[in-house]
């Protein structure tokens, strides 16, 4: 249904936990190098479960290899302090979301290159800087899930 986009994540246990859902939800997940870890380290397969042999999963080279995979109008990128509130965007089967690297998110350059459509999470920036990235993704999924009725399974 959707393919779930880390760009440079950094911490296994975070993809481990964003694998799970994908199998769960029916998405494809992509990493993108530079990889934090190795895709067989122990925190990444311990947080995946045993779901991580049921992944389907796509590693890129780099984020230009895989931009010039997908359209532009298939994406949608994440951040913590620009775009449209996630509900107000409007989501589209086999979208691609993007999430940037746990400690940076995603770069400007990529904002400024495919300003369409962004998705935010409105949280309180005075007291936290961000979600944690598992659960971003959580919040973002589902809500394209509710938008398109579909229920996995």
């Amino acid at each position: 249904m959707f393919n779930v986009v880390l760009i440079t994540p950094e911490i296994p246990p975070n993809t481990g936990n964003i694998g799970r859902l994908c199998v769960a939800v029916g998405a494809r997940l992509h990493l993108v190098k530079p990889l934090g870890f190795q895709v067989n380290d122990k925190q990444l397969k311990r947080a995946g479960l045993d779901y991580w042999k049921k992944l389907d999963l796509v590693i890129w080279e780099s984020v230009e290899k895989y931009l010039e995979s997908v359209s532009p109008d298939q994406m949608i990128l994440t951040g913590s302090k620009r775009g449209e509130i996630y509900y107000n965007l409007e989501f589209k089967p086999w979208d691609h979301i993007l999430f940037g690297p746990e400690t940076s998110g995603l770069s400007k350059e990529l904002f400024e290159r495919f300003p369409a459509r962004i998705a935010r999470i409105p949280i309180d920036l005075k007291k936290t800087r961000s979600l944690n990235l598992s659960t971003a993704v959580g919040i973002i999924i589902f809500e394209g899930l509710r938008q398109l009725n579909h229920v996995p399974g």
